[in-house]
């Protein structure tokens, strides 16, 4: 008898919408830097960057370039017509005050903005500017980041609490051992440890373990605090350049404590701003000079894959584009991001890697060392493979 196959582990099923048009939102207190932040990475003036809290109302929204080396090689290799990168799309929202859960400041607005969104980028203040005000009266991120945490979870307490009752209401017949009572109670079950999580265990919905039955609930309630957080520290320019800082080790910790695991890169918006205005030529020959670089690939290129986002890429003399997909996407869900069709009639994909292109210089040499691969509808794609696909009439 043939050996028996060795159960596959289940596949983890992710957190969040299950769409590849992502977006991430720019989240923290008043004048901590956000609106500037959001300038420079959209190389725009939609964000309105004032001296006053509540200068952005309604959010910005833009689409920011993911650099990618690979896909800057293969413009290269291919010398196309036309390029096109993959992109994040990223939201300048109003600054949250103490006492937004409650409506306070703009607090709904707020909240619902932020529920709008996949990802977070909370910016940090950790400067001083006698110019700046600062809505708490002093700088200290630690007190900002328990704000903006507390906040959060008190506007998904409120939001659970009432789902749950509304649940339980609607399930209190339920005494049969039918599939949909069955389902109804332990979705119940699930939105009553989510409740837990965020009342008892003190933390964030993103760092509790699910299985993929309750990431399914959780994912139908969209919860902020589900929601993958990268923490952006805004330092002066003088700190940023000599790495030093007294709040760092401290924000360090704190995340450590609270959320281990998120992502934290310090960044100056005073350095990114004068860089901003030089050419490419002039912004290499500053950076050298004061001895730092730009932190907005850093940061694009985190917040893109805080979003399990993954991109695969299409290349002919006419186009090199990249695709942004979910990682986890199946060869027809891939094709379906160009056309429906290429899903709806699939047929299977040509498939090679970056990494082979690059070590072979050409598609015919990578056909010819048997690296160019048939994939069906079964194939999981990689970031970074470049495909054909083929669909039927």
């Amino acid at each position: 008898m043939p050996p028996k196959k060795s159960a596959q582990p289940e596949k983890k099923t992710l957190l969040g919408r299950p769409s590849n048009n992502l977006k991430i939102g720019i989240v923290g207190l008043p004048n901590v830097g956000k609106s500037s932040f959001f300038n420079v990475l959209s190389e725009t003036d939609l964000g309105k960057a004032a001296n006053f809290p509540y200068a952005t109302i309604n959010p910005e929204e833009a689409r920011i370039p993911v650099p990618d080396a690979r896909f800057d090689w293969l413009y290269e290799v291919y010398k196309p017509g036309s390029r096109v990168p993959a992109f994040l799309t990223c939201i300048d929202i109003a600054g949250l005050t103490a006492g937004a859960s409650t409506g306070a400041g703009l607090g709904n607005a707020f909240l619902s903005h932020v529920r709008s969104v996949d990802g977070i980028f909370q910016v940090v203040r950790a400067f001083d500017d006698a110019e700046v005000i600062h809505v708490e009266g002093d700088v200290n991120p630690l007190r900002d980041m328990e704000i903006i945490q507390t906040e959060l979870r008190l506007k998904d307490i409120e939001w659970v609490e009432k789902y749950l009752d509304n649940l339980k209401k609607s399930g209190r017949n339920l005494g049969s051992s039918s599939l949909a009572d069955r389902a109804k109670k332990e979705e119940i079950a699930t939105v009553e440890k989510v409740l837990k999580t965020i009342t008892v265990d003190g933390k964030d919905v993103r760092k509790a373990e699910w299985t993929n039955k309750e990431i399914d609930v959780v994912n139908n309630l969209q919860l902020l605090t589900a929601k993958p957080v990268t923490y952006l520290v805004n330092l002066s320019e003088k700190d940023y350049v000599r790495k030093k800082n007294k709040w760092l080790a401290k924000i360090k910790a704190w995340i450590d404590t609270n959320n281990p695991g998120d992502s934290l890169i310090p960044f100056s918006v005073a350095l990114e701003e004068r860089l901003a205005t030089l050419s490419p030529e002039e912004k290499k020959a500053e950076e050298e000079k004061v001895g730092a670089t730009s932190a907005l690939t850093k940061i694009t290129q985190a917040g893109y894959a805080s979003l399990d986002l993954i991109r695969y890429f299409t290349c002919g003399p006419a186009e090199v584009r990249a695709w942004t997909i979910r990682k986890g996407t199946k060869a027809p869900q891939a094709a379906g991001v160009i056309h429906s069709d290429f899903e709806n009639k699939f047929v299977c994909g040509e498939i090679m890697t970056y990494e082979d292109l690059r070590e072979y210089g050409s598609e015919a040499a990578v056909k010819a060392a048997g690296k160019l691969r048939q994939q069906g509808k079964p194939y999981e794609m990689i970031d970074g493979d470049i495909a054909y696909w083929k669909a039927g009439g």
